[in-house]
């Protein structure tokens, strides 16, 4: 039996592609459903392959650089000092 790092050194980017699609809509090509652990171990086989063979932008689940919109707003700090220049 093969390792699962073995298995994902043998991954192609067809059976990358096929496993993807099979996660997304929760059957295989077939038709056949996807039981609970194969959708956890297909999706543990894709992010694993992504991280060798993929660049980090085109990865499942980047999110990319992103700031809150909030951050670029002043916010005042009231708790330590308040208009006449007291602490509280």
């Amino acid at each position: 039996m093969l390792s699962f790092l073995e298995m994902i050194e043998n991954i192609t980017p067809d059976i990358y592609e096929s496993l993807k699609l099979a996660v997304e809509i929760g059957k295989w090509s077939d038709g056949r459903k996807l039981t609970q652990e194969q959708k956890e171990l297909s999706l543990q086989a894709l992010i694993a392959w992504e991280l060798q063979n993929l660049p980090e932008d085109q990865r499942i689940g980047y999110m990319g650089p992103q700031e809150c919109s909030s951050k670029s707003e002043t916010v005042p700090n009231l708790l330590f000092s308040t208009s006449s220049g007291t602490l509280h």
